[in-house]
């Protein structure tokens, strides 16, 4: 039987676990939270958690595409290691910003919410972090070059293409002394047009 995901209640669980915890909170960013945050952030850090990675590997109907052209997001997929930001945000700043950011990140609740231990310079903090499971129905697996392609070409949500996205992710990670290799080679594909053999 197939487990119903309610938003609200994912919401309202992660609220609690917050609260639990009675201080500020921490946000681990890794894409697109790195260069459009849209909330006030008390202090950042780089920082990197371990055991998950960023991947372009799911599907977005929403914010960079629609159920008829799925475009793809960014997620903290198990395995390996991952750089990007640790965000503080004020602990009287949290109940008004949790729901606009679920909002943004959770138009269908796809994400599992985490709170992940991330290494900083100054310490490790326990920071919440947006991850996807493999066995998901949103995980895309591996795609091939041709499908990306395609993805790049036509793929669009309320928030723009997904070829946008990745771009401006790669430049933005870049900025800050990351240099993901693969998300890379992916945003490459937009512009590497594959030769067509010529006729003997």
């Amino acid at each position: 039987m197939t487990t119903v995901r309610c938003a609200a209640t994912m919401l309202q669980h992660t609220l609690d676990s917050w609260r639990a915890q009675g201080d500020d909170l921490w946000l681990f960013a890794y894409g697109s939270l790195i260069w459009k945050t849209e909330f006030e952030v008390a202090e950042k850090r780089p920082a990197r958690v371990l055991g998950h990675h960023r991947a372009l590997q799911m599907w977005s109907r929403v914010n960079r595409g629609t159920p008829e052209r799925p475009g793809l997001v960014l997620a903290l997929i198990n395995g390996g290691s991952c750089r990007g930001m640790a965000l503080r945000v004020k602990a009287d700043q949290v109940p008004a910003m949790l729901p606009q950011l679920w909002h943004r990140e959770m138009p269908n609740p796809v994400y599992d919410p985490k709170w992940l231990p991330c290494q900083t310079p100054q310490g490790t903090v326990k920071a919440l972090s947006f991850t996807l499971s493999r066995h998901s129905p949103n995980f895309t697996g591996r795609l091939s070059d041709a499908r990306l392609r395609e993805i790049f070409a036509h793929s669009r949500g309320r928030y723009g293409s997904t070829l946008e996205y990745a771009r401006l992710t790669c430049e933005h990670l870049r900025a800050i002394g990351i240099h993901d290799a693969e998300l890379e080679r992916v945003v490459a594909l937009a512009h590497d047009t594959p030769s067509i053999p010529h006729p003997t």
